[in-house]
């Protein structure tokens, strides 16, 4: 076996295929949004993730947070450059101050 797919989802591959394989298996990891389990003789040893899973595992985001970016993304404001942030803050206070 070289390839095959959990029912989860998860890419299974052995350690033979995954050290001859190492940059395909990490493009694949990140573009398909999968995890990668790397077994030996058989038995799972590793896993591999996109650095964007590996992020949310570790510190997942506040509620907050999420529902922040949904209404950003919703908005279109998500699109904006940090020079385009600061002037609309900057208007914001200006128009505070009178």
């Amino acid at each position: 076996m070289t390839t095959s797919i959990t029912g989860s989802g998860a890419i299974v591959v052995s350690t033979l295929h995954a050290r001859a394989n190492f940059g395909k298996l990490i493009d694949r990891v990140e573009a398909e949004s999968r995890s990668l389990v790397i077994e030996k003789r058989g038995t799972p040893r590793a896993v591999l993730l996109s650095l964007r899973d590996y992020v949310k595992l570790a510190a997942p985001e506040p509620e907050i947070l999420r529902i922040l970016g949904e209404r950003s993304a919703r908005n279109g404001t998500n699109k904006l450059t940090s020079r385009q942030i600061d002037r609309i803050v900057r208007a914001t206070r200006a128009q505070k101050k009178r």
